[in-house]
C-alpha cells in the first residue's frame, strides 16, 4: 500500500483527488508542519451479520403485572 503525507492546506484543497487515491488502495497521512495529525483510509464495507444467534423466546406472561413481591423489590421496598 502506497502512503502520501500532505499538509492540511493542500488535503483541504484537493479533497476529491484526495479520496479518489484512497479509494484506489493508497493511504494519505495529513500533517499540521511536520506533525502527522490525520490519516484517511478507505472505509471496509460492512460484514453481513445474522440475527438470531441467541436462542431466545418470549414467554406468554411477558405482559402481564408483575407479582406484588417482585414489584416491591423493583420499587426499593422489601
Amino acid at each position: 500500500m502506497k502512503t502520501s503525507r500532505v499538509k492540511v492546506q493542500y488535503a483541504k484543497t484537493h479533497l476529491s483527488a484526495l479520496i479518489a487515491s484512497v479509494q484506489r488502495g493508497e493511504e494519505v497521512v495529513i500533517a499540521r508542519g511536520d506533525v502527522p495529525a490525520a490519516r484517511l483510509v478507505a472505509v471496509e464495507p460492512p460484514t453481513r451479520r445474522d440475527l438470531g444467534f441467541v436462542a431466545y423466546t418470549v414467554p406468554s406472561d411477558f405482559t402481564e403485572p408483575l407479582p406484588e413481591s417482585e414489584l416491591a423489590a423493583w420499587e426499593g421496598g422489601e
